[in-house]
C-alpha cells in the first residue's frame, strides 16, 4: 500500500510525522545531542510533538515548510549557530519563538540572547517545570500573535450578539 505524502515527506532526512501541517503543539528541537530531543519528548504531554533537527539547514527546512510556533535550539551548534537561524527565522511569515540552550547558561548569554530577539534562554540539563514554564508562555504568545484566540472570540461574541438581537428585535 502506498504511503500518503504526509507520511513520507521529508526535511533533508528528517520524516515529518503524519498530520503534522495542522499540529500547533510542536516543538523544533535544535541540537547536535539526541539527548535534547529525548529529553524534550519525555518533559512535553501526549499531544505534543517534538521534531529533532541536528543542523541548522535542516532546522530552516522544517521551519519553511509549516509554522511552529517554538523553536529550542542549542547554543552549540556546528556548523552554524543559533544567531544564524534567528536572522532566518524573522523572515519567515510565521516566525517561531526561539528559546536558546546551554548548558553555561549565564548573564552574559542571556541578555545576548534576549538582546538579538530570542525568546528566552534554558539551562541544561532542562528542568521540567522550566521547559513547561516557558515553552507555554512562549506557545500563547505565538497563538495570541496569530490571532488564534482572537478569532475564535470574535465568533463567540457574534454569536452573542445575534442571540441578542433575536431576544431584543433590536
Amino acid at each position: 500500500m502506498a504511503k500518503s505524502r504526509s507520511q513520507t515527506n521529508e526535511w533533508d532526512g528528517i520524516k515529518k510525522p503524519p498530520g503534522l501541517e495542522t499540529a500547533f503543539n510542536v516543538v523544533l528541537s535544535v541540537s547536535p545531542n539526541d539527548e535534547d530531543c529525548a529529553s524534550l519528548g519525555r518533559i512535553f504531554p501526549s499531544g505534543w510533538a517534538v521534531i529533532a533537527s541536528a543542523t541548522v539547514a535542516s532546522a530552516l527546512s522544517v521551519l519553511r515548510e509549516i509554522p511552529i510556533p517554538v523553536a529550542i535550539c542549542d547554543c552549540d551548534l556546528a556548523p552554524g549557530t543559533w544567531r544564524e537561524i534567528l536572522d532566518h527565522i524573522a523572515h519567515l511569515p510565521d516566525p517561531p519563538l526561539l528559546i536558546v540552550t546551554s548548558r553555561l547558561a549565564d548573564e552574559r548569554l542571556w541578555a545576548e540572547a534576549l538582546n538579538l530577539g530570542a525568546w528566552d534562554v534554558l539551562a541544561k540539563p532542562f528542568d521540567t517545570n522550566e521547559v513547561i514554564r516557558i515553552v507555554s508562555v512562549a506557545w500563547q504568545h505565538w497563538q495570541d500573535r496569530h490571532s488564534v484566540y482572537s478569532s475564535r472570540t470574535n465568533q463567540s461574541r457574534t454569536a452573542t450578539g445575534a442571540k441578542q438581537m433575536a431576544a431584543t428585535g433590536t
